[in-house]
């Protein structure tokens, strides 16, 4: 059971997928009430040990008319009964039958119902069942009204499943929507709760195991590129650990960075010793020539190619009779400028696996040389921020769906794309996604992507699913930040001092 449930962590679904699924488990005999009290009663329990009786004695309850009223319902009635003072504000008298049946329960054991929310404000804590996975229509009044005040008082809220308001697949407020400090996600995650804009209402996330039957879940995720999220036993399963005992430095690829100028030298630096965290057995760096000491005193196990420079300070173009093809991976990018135009369309030129990232964007923009990107027979990585990603996908990237327009992209590209946020997403040509649920505000730093490139470079160079390997990179650029900030809080994590957790975090989750 216990494999089971790890990759169930790794599923996220749409409303439709989720309804599929709950269909099927419903057709084959699972009755509708007996998974609704499993999931009142995981979600009973899971709140008495989060928010015990003595420290939270007064609860209210938020319902609404579907089933996810109705998990409110049973949690009503379960913390009542283990001794918790009950309040229930109902403001919609009709509801389906199951629910209304517990309600009629409810009521019997004494419990207060209200149509106005207000008699709920000296509640301990809220827990939110008004609606679930499905909502689609801006709310009204008097529920919209209800949430407005709900929302303006301090008690915490823990949400059902997802907080009411939220798309269920866009994470979209809906007019408004609760700021949840807790959500309960039943079954498997929600789409709309890895969505950037909806961190802000669904507070801690965590997931409720229901045991839904695995064959269930993947016959109705395998109709579609799927969308996963990523986990610590996925990332470290693609990291080239443990190695062979026999091996040595020309077997564990081969990296060529071409990176930093003049003008951001740093850029050049942290992409590298993101790479040489990697593991990579040889790695090159191509910067201009006036970098080349500086490079050689942060990374003296490194191979520094001194690079003819511009006027300005950055590279002209690559050593002469440099031969691109002998390196497993390229990464090109970071601190370059967009002066080194020729260099970037000299690296889209070859049949290695290629990583761009920051200046490199910038000029395939320029250029509009995605078509060109399209044409390589060798994997391409882009690694863009929010601001890139516009430049290069233009009308595209105004579509306010941020992952339907990633897919898309990606699968116009023909490249892999790893869209850095808040909730770090990548999508493949074949129009996968992979979620990072994990990060920290501690990255929003100039240099940490930097970090990433080399990092996402090096992996790439040892081998491996291209896909899996950037995963695992995302994932561990992510939890060294975490790591990081735990250590020297969010504002004492500066790109530099991110390379420095790399290490110690991969060594804390093996």
């Amino acid at each position: 059971m216990g494999l089971v449930t790890n990759r169930l962590e790794e599923f996220v679904v749409t409303a439709r997928q989720m309804a599929e699924i709950e269909g099927r488990v419903f057709d084959a005999g699972m009755p509708v009430a007996a998974l609704m009290e499993k999931v009142g009663n995981l979600i009973a329990r899971r709140i008495q040990e989060l928010y015990p009786i003595q420290d939270f004695p007064k609860v209210g309850i938020l319902v609404g008319p579907g089933h996810n009223g109705g998990d409110a319902l049973v949690i009503a009635r379960e913390l009542y009964f283990q001794g918790y003072d009950i309040l229930i504000y109902r403001p919609l008298s009709k509801s389906k039958e199951l629910s209304a049946s517990h309600a009629r329960f409810v009521k019997s054991l004494g419990i207060q119902f209200h149509e106005s929310v207000e008699p709920l404000k000296n509640c301990d804590i809220l827990i939110d069942g008004i609606f679930g996975y499905g909502q689609e229509r801006s709310l009204k009044d008097p529920i919209a009204s209800a949430i407005d005040q709900i929302n303006q008082w301090s008690n915490p809220v823990l949400s059902i499943d997802i907080p009411t308001g939220l798309h269920t697949d866009t994470g979209d407020v809906l007019g408004t929507a609760i700021r949840a400090d807790r959500t309960f996600c039943i079954g498997l995650w929600k789409l709309g709760l890895l969505q950037d804009h909806a961190l802000e209402y669904i507070g801690s996330a965590e997931l409720i195991n229901i045991d839904l039957p695995l064959a269930d879940v993947e016959a109705v995720l395998r109709q579609s590129p799927s969308i996963q999220r990523l986990t610590k036993q996925s990332a470290l399963a693609h990291l080239p650990l443990p190695r062979p005992l026999s091996t040595y430095k020309y077997k564990m690829g081969s990296l060529l960075l071409i990176c930093g100028s003049h003008q951001y030298s740093g850029g050049a630096i942290l992409t590298s010793l993101g790479a040489r965290a990697s593991g990579v057995g040889m790695l090159y760096i191509a910067v201009p020539e006036s970098l080349q000491l500086l490079l050689s005193d942060h990374l003296p196990e490194a191979l520094i190619l001194s690079c003819p420079e511009t006027k300005t300070g950055a590279i002209a173009q690559l050593p002469n009779g440099i031969e691109l093809s002998k390196f497993d991976a390229i990464a090109c990018g970071p601190g370059l400028t967009t002066d080194a135009k020729l260099v970037v369309e000299h690296v889209l030129e070859s049949d290695r696996p290629l990583v761009l990232d920051a200046d490199a964007l910038n000029i395939v923009a320029q250029m509009g040389t995605i078509p060109t990107i399209t044409q390589r027979q060798a994997p391409t990585v882009l690694t863009p921020h929010a601001g890139e990603f516009k430049r290069l996908f233009g009308e595209m990237a105004k579509e306010s769906d941020r992952l339907t327009t990633l897919r898309s992209a990606a699968q116009q590209s023909k490249a892999v794309i790893v869209l850095k946020g808040a909730r770090t997403a990548i999508a493949s040509p074949q129009g996968y996604l992979w979620i990072n649920p994990e990060s920290t505000p501690a990255l929003a730093r100039g240099g940490s992507g930097d970090v990433l490139t080399g990092l996402v470079g090096g992996l790439i160079s040892q081998g491996g699913s291209v896909e899996s390997v950037v995963n695992s990179a995302v994932w561990w650029h992510a939890h060294a930040g975490i790591l990081a900030a735990s250590e020297r809080t969010e504002l004492g994590v500066d790109a530099f001092t991110l390379t420095q957790f790399l290490i110690p975090v991969l060594k804390a989750s093996l």
